[in-house]
């Protein structure tokens, strides 16, 4: 069985929906899953499953989440080769150039792991909604399907 970790940052609680929806996701297909806060999770934590998804939102003018820097900046510097990862979060239309600019940096710092992408980053604006929900199941397959 296939074992999953998805990480979450967030302030508004759009991201825990997220990471919820794509948790129960990988719950329905069989995936042994573990949810959890970004301040309250090693990137180290990340070499212990096959799978590895991150909810992060973008602050202000495309700052990265304060609670996960340290975790960004580990997570770039590990040995992932091997593993799947996808990245999918939440932001808000309104900072148009700094939209959700979080999910492509840890997209990149997973790339520069060594991770392999299993599915496209997904970028919400605000609340997830039906659609989100969808694409979000979508997503969570395809992760599932990337990682055999």
């Amino acid at each position: 069985m296939a074992k999953a970790q998805v990480v979450f940052a967030t302030i508004t609680g759009n991201n825990e929906d997220i990471a919820d929806i794509i948790t129960e996701q990988f719950e329905a297909l069989g995936v042994e899953v573990t949810e959890t806060e970004i301040s309250q999770t090693e990137a180290d934590d990340l070499k212990n499953v096959d799978i590895c998804v991150v909810c992060p939102y973008t602050y202000d003018e495309g700052q990265l989440p304060d609670e996960g820097m340290d975790f960004y900046e580990d997570l770039k510097g590990l040995d992932l080769k091997g593993k799947i990862y996808g990245v999918a979060g939440s932001g808000d239309l309104f900072y148009e150039d700094d939209y959700n600019v979080a999910v492509d940096a840890f997209s990149a710092a997973f790339k520069q792991a060594g991770a392999t992408q299993g599915a496209q980053d997904i970028k919400i604006n605000l609340e997830p909604d039906e659609d989100d929900i969808a694409a979000l199941d979508a997503f969570t397959k395809k992760l599932v399907e990337a990682a055999g």
